[in-house]
């Protein structure tokens, strides 16, 4: 998808291990902290929350007060989102699994990406389902963009993904004794 997508002329932005894979994989791209002038930190906790990432998202292309806004500060828009999140339901399928290894995969700017990409589908495509790749591709190949209505349905599916993912978290969650749990011993 990367790879058609750079093709295309599309400018690719990544956080740190997937913009080393899509590079394995011939992709030009531009790497998050490269983009906001910020690094990576605490452990990759923070990688994509900053203004120049969701002000790309989430201006309006035709609300000329978001387009002065980003003008202004530099923001430039982020017209099609892509995102994987991390896997806390195979995770947590471990019986082994601890409750740090759980709570590490929660993921925090996936959700929030995906979020503010379907809240704006009038101006951004995002995907969360590689079946949808193709559909996608062709609509942008033949028209320079999506569709409103693909773009709408692609929204549809982003807002049950982050709610089905989060009722697995709290459902996993609620299942912790904090009482015998060593976890919270001596804290």
């Amino acid at each position: 998808f990367g790879r058609a997508l750079s093709k295309l002329g599309t400018q690719i932005l990544s956080t740190g291990g997937t913009a080393s894979k899509l590079r394995e994989g011939g992709v030009n791209v531009t790497d998050i902290s490269d983009h906001t002038g910020f690094p990576e930190m605490m452990d990759g906790r923070v990688k994509t929350l900053h203004p120049l990432v969701h002000g790309g998202i989430l201006h309006q292309r035709k609300n000329a007060d978001h387009q002065q806004q980003c003008a202004d500060h530099g923001i430039k828009p982020i017209d099609i989102v892509a995102v994987n999140l991390y896997a806390f339901e195979k995770t947590v399928a471990d019986p082994n699994c601890s409750l740090d290894d759980a709570i590490e995969n929660i993921d925090i700017g996936g959700p929030a990406l995906l979020r503010a990409s379907a809240k704006n589908f009038r101006d951004v495509t995002v995907i969360v389902d590689p079946v949808d790749y193709a559909q996608v591709l062709a609509e942008i190949r033949a028209t320079g963009n999506t569709t409103l209505k693909t773009r709408f349905r692609l929204a549809v599916k982003v807002f049950q993904l982050t709610s089905s993912y989060d009722i697995a978290i709290a459902d996993w969650l609620t299942k912790v004794d904090v009482d015998s749990n060593p976890y919270f011993e001596g804290k």
